[in-house]
Formats: structure tokens, C-alpha cells, sequence
């Protein structure tokens, strides 16, 4: 009997632009209740999901339980995929909000970090509160870099229900993944077990994840953690289907004429930005040419939005550029709504 395919969503990180990602998949989930009741949910059609940064917010957001009249878990969804864009609609302001005497006391993020992360701490903690990654409704992987022991650390539902040594609270899992250099400190996450270990935003290595995502499926018996028969285990290629998301395309030229001329301090924000686009690009050329060889490429779409008139700036969340990346997300889901669509029964068909 062919085994039903496993539906992967990853999602780039790219700070407040995850509003774009957020747009695409608000419609997606309302063409899946449109076709299968009002009652579903996104993570009802995804067997995993993975995200960097922003992208790992995003992720959480959508696998975070609610609890019931009795204070008791739901075993459903706290938040619709709409609302996980008002995340970024209604605190992104907060968030990335420069007060004269941080902007002063940093140098604009040259001498120490330019935000301070009260205002980001505060946010996930009114979304996520006590929840604990093994608590999550689905497997998910949200990347991080461990800057003591320099090594990629990768925050695992699966593992987190495995043992308390992996376990941590979502709070700080999406604390962790978003504290991007010079823009917010490094966090300080501890685990279930005690253990504590300094991170940075996974973007420094994986700001496209989609590989990460690859990887992680493919030693993942789902119809065991699914318990599902009917779902392959450790898939290949031919056995996934991968939905990427990117965070708003943008082609900023450097200029040799300035670009030679630059110093440690003049490539800070250039690197950054060099690195982020050049691996998201790099990650959707690799799986790209791993699914042309499976038979079926079409099972393999990376969704990248243009930004339209919005900035590229990660923290530009100014009410011009809020709503300019609202309506950059909607203005791509006018112009692929046929993609997008088949996306959704895609999605229904391996559920």
C-alpha cells in the first residue's frame, strides 16, 4: 500500500517580515477551512513543521494548545493563523521600539545590542506563558546556535517528549531562535533538566531551514508519533512534500566603489544580510536539484514574496512599513491564489 506523504512546512527567518510567511499562511488555512470546516486548524495538514527566527515564532504560534473552560489542555490550537500575524501587527512597534537612551547607550547597536528585549520577553510570554515544547501539537524543529560551545542547537518537540534533557519552555525556545546579533542579547535558556546554555537566532546558520527540515524527516518514524499506519517513516524524498516560506526577496546592491573602501563597522549590517539571502538561496538550489530527481518536483515549492514597497529593514515596524508588508503578503496571495490553492489540496490530500 503507498504510505501517505509527509507535509513539511519551513519557515525562513527574516524578523518583522514575518508578516509576509504569516499573510501566505492565514490564506492557506482559510482555504483549508473553507473546504474542511471551519473547525481546522493549519497544524492539522502540516506532520511537521520548522522554523528559523521569525519563523520559529510562527511555528510555535501555530502549535501552542489551548486549554478549555477547566483550565485543562484543548489538544487544539490556541491561535488561528491570523491570529499569529497580530503578533507582529499589534507588538511589532513594541518589540523593535528604539528609546533615546538605548540608542545612545548602544550607538545605534555598535557597542552593544540595539533593542532592549524587555518588550520582546513580554510578548512571547502573553503567547506562550508556561507552555513547554513537548507540549507543542505536532513535531516542529526551531534552530539556535549555542556561542559557548559553537555548535548548532536545534529545539525538538520529538526529543523534548523523549526526556526532560531536551525539554524547555517555548518562551524561551522562541526567545532563543529570534536574539539576533546586535539587534537583541543573547539568551540565556534553561532546560527542563537545569541545563544552561547561551543562543543566538538560528540565522546565523540556517535563516532558510528547509534542509534542517529534510534532514530532521528523514529519521523520523511518523506513523509511530503521528499514529498514523498510513504515514511513511523515515521518508526519502519522493515520500515529502515541502512547503518553504521566505520572508520577503531583496536584491540591495553593494557597490565595489564603496564595498572596497569598507571597514569592520561599514560590513556589519551588508554581512548579515549577504549571509540570510545567500543561504536561503543556497538551501532552495540544494533541495530543488534533490526533488528533480524524485519524479515528482512539484512536491517541492518554495514560496518567496516580493516586498513590494515595504522595507528590508528585519526591524523597520513603523506603521508605514506594517502595512506596507501586510500588503505586500496580500498582493502575493492575489498573484499566486492558483498556486497557493493547490497547495491547500495538496495538503487535504495527504492528511
Amino acid at each position: 500500500m503507498e504510505k501517505k506523504k509527509i507535509r513539511i512546512l519551513s519557515i525562513d527567518g527574516g524578523g518583522i517580515r514575518g508578516i509576509l510567511p504569516g499573510v501566505i499562511l492565514t490564506y492557506i488555512e482559510e482555504r483549508l477551512m473553507a473546504k474542511e470546516g471551519k473547525h481546522v486548524r493549519l497544524s492539522d495538514y502540516f506532520d511537521l513543521m520548522v522554523g528559523t527566527s521569525t519563523g520559529g515564532i510562527l511555528t510555535c504560534t501555530y502549535l501552542v494548545p489551548g486549554v478549555n473552560s477547566d483550565g485543562k489542555p484543548s489538544g487544539r490550537p490556541k491561535f488561528t493563523a491570523k491570529e499569529a500575524v497580530d503578533i507582529y501587527l499589534e507588538r511589532g512597534d513594541d518589540i523593535f521600539d528604539l528609546t533615546l537612551w538605548q540608542k545612545i547607550r548602544s550607538k545605534g547597536g555598535l557597542t552593544d545590542e540595539k533593542y532592549s528585549a524587555d518588550k520582546l520577553e513580554k510578548a512571547l510570554n502573553d503567547y506562550f506563558g508556561a507552555t513547554k515544547l513537548s507540549e507543542l501539537l505536532k513535531p516542529c524543529l526551531i534552530t539556535s546556535y549555542d556561542i559557548r560551545n559553537r555548535r548548532a542547537h536545534f529545539f525538538s518537540q520529538i526529543d523534548a517528549k523523549a526526556t526532560i534533557t531536551h525539554d524547555y519552555p517555548v518562551k524561551d525556545v522562541t526567545r532563543a531562535t529570534s536574539a539576533a546579533p546586535t539587534y537583541f542579547e543573547v539568551a540565556q535558556v534553561k532546560s527542563e533538566y537545569g541545563t544552561v546554555y547561551p543562543l543566538i537566532d538560528g540565522g546565523v546558520f540556517a535563516n532558510n531551514p528547509a534542509m534542517c527540515a529534510y534532514a530532521e524527516a528523514r529519521s523520523i518514524a511518523f506513523s509511530t508519533i503521528l499514529n498514523d499506519p498510513e504515514k511513511a517513516d523515515k521518508p526519502y524524498a519522493k515520500e515529502m512534500v515541502i512547503i518553504s516560506i521566505g520572508t520577503g526577496s531583496t536584491n540591495k546592491p553593494y557597490h565595489y566603489d564603496k564595498a572596497k573602501d569598507w571597514g569592520m563597522i561599514q560590513w556589519i549590517q551588508p554581512i548579515i544580510d549577504i549571509m540570510m539571502s545567500g543561504n536561503a538561496e543556497t538551501v532552495n538550489y540544494q533541495l530543488r536539484k534533490i526533488w528533480e530527481t524524485t519524479g515528482t518536483p512539484e512536491d517541492y515549492i518554495r514560496l518567496e514574496p516580493s516586498l513590494y514597497e515595504a522595507s528590508s529593514n528585519m526591524d523597520d515596524a513603523s506603521d508605514k512599513n506594517l502595512k506596507a508588508l501586510h500588503d505586500a503578503g496580500k498582493q502575493f496571495v492575489a498573484e499566486n491564489e492558483t498556486l497557493l490553492n493547490k497547495i491547500a489540496d495538496k495538503l487535504i490530500a495527504h492528511k
